[in-house]
């Protein structure tokens, strides 16, 4: 069976959980006997937190806290039990088992009502199966949900249906993504985070299942949820991001432009583009060597610099050091068959290996869908980062890269776990372990960064998981270059951020089937600006000059201004580090009292202060949406009344930028690069 898949449930035919004896206390945890086995019961300050079977986050890390739970008081109800701890009071009901949670006496979530003729419940409040463990909760009639990962549909998931798997999703067209969390919340205050390193699928409010219910399948034999209550938006993304962890405050540099394209093929041609760069004054301070460029493809990945192209990397970096760029080099978790590294770590037991041979597993990669994108790529092995000295080799092997003066990592792929033949030295199947891999990828790289960048550690990953936001940051990988395309990663940036992913880049002016629509390039170029990190990436040029006059002025014109919002970006930014705010924030989540604001989930909020409305369509046509107060455009100060609906049609070099009235931006002076002197500000308006 594919990943994607749907393993309909036959409703009727699942035996929902039952209470088999009564309920007992052991210390602060209420022990729930049922016929699928005990089910514990703990309050803290994350809420409400019902488990089952053995948790693996000693292995993941997935968790970044420790909930203190909270001694419960056990009371007889009528029909039922109450457990009362701190604010929180769970009501529950034995067969089948059904629950309430109220907090400070108000009705924070309870199970799904969903009933049937001869049911109380046609779908089971919980239930385990041969698939995993099912939990199902009610939706009120019109209410949204939110999160769940960066996703490039709507931003309210009310009616659809979501795979918590990590999939390179060859673009951001379908409901398949990179980054996924099985975490999500409701503007009405409750939130769910399914902690498990194993797919979650959820159906929220989705049709085929019911239009009243939140139902969530586990595919994991342990199950352990948390369902807690919050005033607001901002502050359930607080609460989830002390549970799973916030997100470090990057170096200053990474705010500024980062230049790639797959690929430069040699030196000449690299720095040939970074002189040019500086030579036309184009505001820049990362330039990347991508997959091919300076890896042979046959032998990738080992750390080896291919030796036809770069015999000695040194002086070339040496070079672009001294035209003040930092460095970002590619790289996959993945060793060619074809690299004698592949025998060595094979024999230690540092790759996943084929339960069928007990050998390391050879992946074979499928190009069909990949045509004349992809060179073709030989077999190979995966890096096994459950087993301890895998991940210090592998960490461990950067600091040669560090010391020759790459400063940042853009960590590719991670997502080709997907076979139950795969076995890892933890012993989970590859299925299991597939998407918590990309988060220990992540953390191993981030670290190597921590321990050997001289510039302050920064990451680019690809792939995600819950806890990810720990190592900053992420992309949105390979968008179609067209109108669509830019849209839909707005809103993945925006999806990410409301599930606790602060830090977001796209592929400025798309990935693939480029048309060198020049308009298109300069949209996605000034929606950018505003963005965690901004990377003008994709197959072909993307230096601004390889468009036309006008475009190339009008992208100046944005990186200029991205330059002056380096201070305020890196205030954003320590506010994310405190808050787990991103600096993208959908309006949704920066007016969560404004419904009128919510449906326009294309316009955003940078940081506090800055209402953006990108432009994602030709000709400069914008339609937005003002909440209350006074607003002024940004730059030139025209004056507009919130509460209100608004069209209009942009000059090339015009941006749809709105500030209340009021608020004060500090602005940087402008500079080619963040080694330039940075520290006169000038405010905004004057």
């Amino acid at each position: 069976m594919n990943a994607f898949e749907l393993r309909e449930p036959d409703w009727n035919a699942i035996e929902p959980a039952r209470l088999i004896a009564e309920p007992k206390l052991q210390g602060h945890v209420l022990v729930l006997p049922t016929q699928f086995g005990e089910v514990s019961v703990t309050i803290s300050e994350f809420g409400l937190r019902l488990n089952a079977g053995i948790t693996q986050d000693h292995a993941f890390n997935i968790l970044s806290a420790t909930p203190t739970n909270l001694p419960l008081l056990l009371n007889t109800l009528g029909q039922g039990f109450a457990a009362t701890a701190g604010e929180y009071r769970l009501e529950f009901y034995s067969d089948p088992f059904h629950f309430k949670l109220y907090k400070n006496d108000k009705l924070v979530q309870q199970s799904a009502t969903d009933g049937h003729f001869v049911r109380q419940h046609r779908l089971p409040p919980l239930a385990k199966t041969d698939h995993g463990w099912i939990l199902s909760l009610e939706l009120t009639y019109d209410e949204a949900v939110y999160g769940l990962g960066e996703k490039w549909g709507k931003l309210d998931k009310r009616g659809q249906l979501i795979r918590s798997y990590n999939h390179d999703a060859l673009g951001v067209n379908a409901e398949k993504s990179y980054k996924n969390t099985p975490y999500a919340w409701s503007p009405e205050g409750w939130n769910l985070f399914v902690h498990t390193p194993a797919p979650v699928t959820h159906g929220v409010g989705y049709a085929l299942w019911s239009q009243r219910a939140y139902v969530c399948l586990v595919e994991d034999d342990a199950l352990d949820v948390f369902l807690y209550q919050e005033q607001t938006p901002a502050q359930s993304i607080n609460r989830y991001c002390e549970l799973t962890g916030f997100a470090p405050v990057p170096p200053q540099w990474s705010f500024g432009v980062i230049l790639s394209k797959a690929y430069y093929k040699n030196a000449d041609e690299l720095l040939s583009v970074a002189r040019e760069v500086r030579a036309k004054n184009m505001p820049c301070d990362v330039i990347t060597l991508d997959g091919r460029a300076w890896q042979d493809t046959d032998t990738r990945f080992a750390f080896e610099w291919d030796p036809t192209r770069y015999a000695d990397p040194k002086p070339v970096l040496d070079e672009l050091k001294a035209m003040d760029f930092k460095i970002c080099v590619w790289e996959y978790p993945m060793i060619s068959v074809n690299n004698p590294l592949f025998a060595k770590a094979a024999e230690n037991g540092w790759l996943i290996k084929d339960k069928r041979t007990g050998k390391a597993y050879q992946y074979e990669w499928d190009l069909s869908p990949f045509g004349e994108v992809l060179t073709p790529l030989p077999e190979s092995g995966i890096l096994d980062f459950t087993h301890p000295d895998a991940y210090e080799y592998w960490l461990e092997s950067h600091k040669p890269l560090f010391e020759l003066g790459v400063d940042m990592i853009k960590a590719d792929f991670g997502e080709q776990l997907e076979d139950e033949n795969m076995v890892s030295h933890s012993g989970d199947s590859g299925i299991r372990l597939h998407n918590v891999y990309s988060m220990l990828y992540n953390r191993c790289v981030y670290e190597a960064a921590e321990k050997y960048c001289k510039t302050g550690p920064f990451l680019f990953s690809r792939s995600a998981w819950t806890g990810s936001q720990r190592f900053p940051a992420q992309w949105g990988g390979d968008p179609q270059a067209d109108w669509q395309g830019l849209a839909a990663s707005i809103r993945g940036s925006l999806a990410w951020g409301m599930s606790g992913g602060p830090f977001f880049a796209t592929d400025i002016g798309g990935f693939y089937k480029d048309t060198r629509d020049a308009e298109l390039y300069v949209r996605w170029a000034q929606a950018s600006v505003f963005s965690a990190h901004m990377r003008l990436h994709g197959i072909g040029p993307r230096e601004p000059w390889s468009y036309t006059e006008q475009a190339s002025d009008a992208v100046f014109a944005a990186l200029k201004l991205r330059y002056q919002l380096i201070p305020y970006l890196q205030t954003c930014a320590e506010q994310a580090q405190q808050t787990g705010l991103p600096i993208q924030r959908a309006m949704a989540l920066a007016f969560p009292d404004d419904v009128l604001a919510h449906s326009f989930d294309q316009q955003f909020m940078c940081g506090e202060k800055l209402l953006v409305v990108p432009c994602v369509v030709p000709n400069g046509k914008v339609k937005f949406y003002l909440p209350q107060g006074e607003w002024l455009s940004f730059p030139d100060r025209q004056a507009y009344q919130g509460g209100k609906y608004y069209e209009d049609t942009l000059e090339l070099t015009q941006m749809a930028v709105f500030v209340r009235k009021g608020d004060t931006l500090l602005l940087g002076p402008d500079v080619q690069h963040t080694e330039q002197d940075m520290s006169q500000l000038t405010a905004w308006p004057n």
